[in-house]
């Protein structure tokens, strides 16, 4: 007979304090990008150009595109925002949600603008570059 789990109240309580905490980090994130994607989108898209993970032919589209990604995080709601980062969520160990995001963007969806040329680098090569960039401007 399988024995039965039953937390104890200090366990639950700790549990849901961890929770309670990464909700918060990812509300603050989501806030802090909705006052100004642009501010995000240029070092995002300049970043990817530099380390020649992305090659385009106009630098100024991919920051329109990452802008109208940052955007539409800001506005979606929490299904479509764990859809689109599902089957990147274990890149890393504690992942931020505006990264993973755009990484999750730059991998399935920019691929396929007309001005992209091409994508290089592994995932987290891509993870890693973005998430420079967005820790800078996160609080």
């Amino acid at each position: 007979m399988a024995k039965v789990f039953r937390p104890s109240n200090r366990e639950s309580s700790i549990l849901s304090k961890i929770e309670s905490s990464k909700e918060h980090a990812r509300r603050t994130a989501i806030n802090t990008v909705r006052e100004d994607p642009a501010k995000f989108a240029n070092p995002i898209a300049m970043k990817l150009v530099e380390e020649k993970l992305v090659e385009t032919n106009s630098k100024n589209a991919l920051e329109e595109q990452i802008q109208n990604c940052l955007e539409t995080l800001c506005h979606a709601d929490e299904f479509d925002v764990d859809y689109m980062i599902a089957p990147f969520r274990n890149l890393v160990q504690q992942p931020n949600v505006v990264s993973l995001y755009c990484t999750a963007f730059v991998i399935e969806k920019l691929i396929d603008h007309k001005s992209v040329v091409d994508i290089y680098g592994s995932d987290t090569d891509i993870y890693m570059c973005i998430h420079k960039q967005v820790a800078k401007l996160l609080p």
